[in-house]
C-alpha cells in the first residue's frame, strides 16, 4: 500500500535510533533532481534554541520513516557534515519549488507550488504538488509523464489539469487516474 504525505510534514519530525537515542530532527527535505526521490535530509538539533546540525542523514541510511518518527540505526548513520546535501560533481544544483508556478504543456496556469507531495516506500519520490490555484484554493496535482523542474516553473503534461485532490485521502485515486490516461494517450505526454 502506497502512502502520501506533504514533505512539510516530514520536517520536524525527530530522528532516533533504534535504541531511543533522539540525534537531531529534519531541518530540510533535499530531492535528487533527476529522480525526484529523496537524497538525504538536512539536520537540526532538537529544542526551541536549537540551531543546524549540519549533518546529513542519506536516505540510504534510513531505517524507516514513520508517521512520528525517522528511525535509524545508529548515530553512525548520519554522515559528519551536510556536504551530502549539496549536488555532486555531475550534478547540477537542486532548486526550491515552493512558490514556483505550475504549468502545463499548453499553456495552462494551473497556479503556485506549496508543498510537495512524496509518495513513501523504500524509494520516496515527489509523487506530486500541493498547488494553490488562482481562486486561492489548495489542491493536490499528482506528477506523472516527464516534468520539467526550474527555478521558475514546474511544466507537466496537459493532461496533470484534469486530475487532483483536495486530501491526501484522495490523491492515491488521482495518481492512479492521471497515470491510466497518460499510459492511453501517450500524446498527453
Amino acid at each position: 500500500m502506497t502512502v502520501y504525505i506533504r514533505a512539510s510534514e516530514i520536517t520536524r519530525k525527530p530522528v532516533v535510533t533504534l535504541a531511543g537515542e533522539d540525534v537531531g530532527q529534519i531541518k530540510d527535505v533535499v530531492f535528487d533532481a533527476s529522480t525526484g526521490g529523496i537524497r538525504c535530509f538536512t539536520l537540526a538539533g532538537r529544542g526551541l534554541l536549537s540551531g543546524p546540525l549540519h549533518r546529513a542523514l542519506l536516505w540510504q541510511n534510513v531505517h524507516a520513516l514513520g508517521p512520528h518518527a525517522v528511525m535509524v540505526r545508529d548515530e553512525k548513520a548520519l554522515e559528519e557534515d551536510d556536504s551530502a546535501a549539496g549536488p555532486g560533481k555531475e550534478e547540477r544544483a537542486g532548486v526550491n519549488v515552493l512558490g514556483v508556478a505550475i504549468t502545463t504543456h499548453g499553456g495552462a496556469q494551473l497556479g503556485t507550488v506549496t508543498d510537495a507531495v512524496v509518495s513513501t516506500g523504500r524509494t520516496p519520490v515527489v509523487a506530486g504538488y500541493e498547488v494553490e490555484t488562482a481562486e486561492r484554493r489548495r489542491v493536490l496535482m499528482p506528477v506523472a509523464g516527464p516534468v520539467t523542474v526550474s527555478g521558475e516553473r514546474v511544466l507537466v503534461p496537459d493532461a496533470t489539469a484534469e486530475h487532483s485532490a483536495g486530501d491526501l485521502g484522495g490523491f492515491g485515486t488521482a495518481v492512479e487516474s492521471l497515470r491510466n490516461r497518460l499510459r492511453h494517450d501517450p500524446r498527453e505526454e
